[in-house]
C-alpha cells in the first residue's frame, strides 16, 4: 500500500476484473482514498454546500448491525477525484454531525444502493435525516420497467449484481464475499482499528464507481422514472426512520412535475404508509413460510417492507402509489383480524 499523503493511498482494482470496465471506470481504480478523523480533511464544498458548487457523490456506510441501534463505524464519499473514508470511530460524533448538513443538504446528490439502513443509523444514531438520494437499486428497476420489464416481489438487485452488469460498469467484485464471510464471522470487523488494506479497499470499492453509475443510469431515465426516483428515495429514506410525530420534521417529498401534468401523464402520487401490527399479530401477517406477506405483495403494486431482526417488530411499511398503498393496509388489517390462512 504506497501512501501519498499521511492520510491518503491508492489501491487498484481488483485483479478479477479482466480489463473488462470502460475507460473513465479504470480511471476511477486510480484515484486516492484518505482516511477522515477530522472534519478539516473533508473537501470545504461538501463541508459547506452550495447552490453555486453542486455535487454528486456516491455515499455508503460500514457498521456492526447497522439499523438505530447499531454502530456506525465507517461512512464513504466518492468524488470524481477522490474517495474519503469518514471514521466514526476515531473522529466521533462531532465528525459525523460536520457532514450533517451535507448529507440533508438539496445541492448534495447522494448515490446509494439501498438506502434504508444507513439512513435509519444516521437519524437515529446522530439526528441526520438523509435526503436528495439517489438509490441505484430503486434506479434499475424503473429503468428496467421502461424496457418493459415486470418486476418480482422480494426480487432486489444487489450491488455486486449492479456492478457485473455490462450496461453500468461490468466489473466482478468477488472480494465482496471474502467480506461477507469476514463480517460473518466476526460481526465487529468494521470497530478494529487502523483500518486494514482490505477494510481501506472493501469499503473504498463499495463507493468509488456510484457517480458513474449514476451517470449512466440518468441517461436512461425519462422524465416520469426520475421523478419516481426522488420521490421513492425520499420515502425508503425515511422508511425505518419512524417516530411519533410520523416524519413532520422531514423534507417534503418531491411534487408531480408541472410538465407531466400539463401533458396529461401525471403519475399517481406516492407515500409511505406505517402498518402499527398488534402484538402477537406478525405472524399472521407473515404466514407460513412468508406465504402470507408473499400473496400481498403480489396482490399490490407497492413495496411492502418488514423491519426483520433489525426491527421496528412491530411495524409494516408500504410505499408505492396511494391506491395500491390503501389496498395494501385493507389486506394486511384483514390479515391481522385473524383471516390469514
Amino acid at each position: 500500500m504506497a501512501f501519498a499523503t499521511p492520510h491518503s493511498t491508492y489501491i487498484p482494482l481488483p485483479s478479477d476484473s479482466g480489463g473488462k470496465h470502460p475507460d473513465h471506470a479504470a480511471h476511477l481504480s486510480l484515484v486516492p482514498i484518505h482516511i477522515v478523523t477530522h472534519a478539516s480533511q473533508l473537501p470545504p464544498e461538501f463541508l459547506n454546500p452550495s447552490r453555486e458548487k453542486q455535487l454528486v457523490v456516491g455515499f455508503d456506510c460500514e457498521g456492526v448491525d447497522l439499523c438505530r441501534h447499531g454502530t456506525l463505524c465507517v461512512m464513504q464519499l466518492a468524488f470524481p477525484d477522490a474517495i474519503y473514508l469518514v471514521d466514526a470511530v476515531q473522529g466521533g460524533n462531532m465528525l459525523i454531525k460536520a457532514c450533517k448538513p451535507a448529507l440533508e443538504s438539496s445541492y448534495i446528490t447522494k448515490v446509494i444502493h439501498d438506502c434504508k439502513r444507513d439512513s435509519e443509523a444516521l437519524y437515529f444514531q446522530f439526528g441526520i435525516k438523509l435526503h436528495n438520494v439517489v438509490d441505484t437499486q430503486i434506479a434499475y428497476y424503473l429503468i428496467e420497467e421502461q424496457r418493459g420489464q415486470k418486476r418480482l416481489p422480494d426480487d432486489y438487485i444487489s450491488f455486486v449484481g449492479l456492478l457485473a452488469d455490462p450496461r453500468y460498469c461490468g466489473i466482478s467484485y468477488v472480494e465482496k464475499k471474502e467480506v461477507r464471510t469476514l463480517l460473518r464471522e466476526d460481526p465487529n470487523f468494521w470497530t478494529y482499528r487502523p483500518l486494514s488494506e482490505l477494510m481501506v479497499r472493501a469499503a473504498a470499492d463499495d463507493v468509488r464507481f456510484l457517480p458513474y453509475i449514476y451517470h449512466k443510469m440518468m441517461e436512461r431515465l425519462n422524465e416520469r422514472s426520475l421523478w419516481h426516483l426522488a420521490v421513492r428515495g425520499a420515502l425508503y429514506c425515511r422508511c425505518f426512520c419512524f417516530t411519533d410525530n410520523e416524519y413532520a420534521d422531514w423534507p417534503s417529498v418531491p411534487s408531480i412535475p408541472g410538465k407531466l401534468i400539463a401533458e396529461g401523464n401525471a403519475p399517481e402520487e406516492e407515500i409511505l404508509s406505517v402498518v402499527n401490527v398488534p402484538p402477537g399479530k406478525m405472524g399472521c401477517v407473515i404466514g407460513r413460510k412468508g406465504s402470507s406477506i408473499l400473496s400481498i405483495k403480489e396482490s399490490c403494486n407497492a413495496e411492502i417492507l418488514i423491519g426483520g431482526a433489525k426491527g421496528p417488530p412491530d411495524k409494516v411499511f408500504i410505499i408505492g402509489p396511494v391506491k395500491q398503498v390503501r389496498k395494501a393496509e385493507a389486506i394486511l388489517r384483514g390479515r391481522m383480524l385473524g383471516n390469514a390462512f
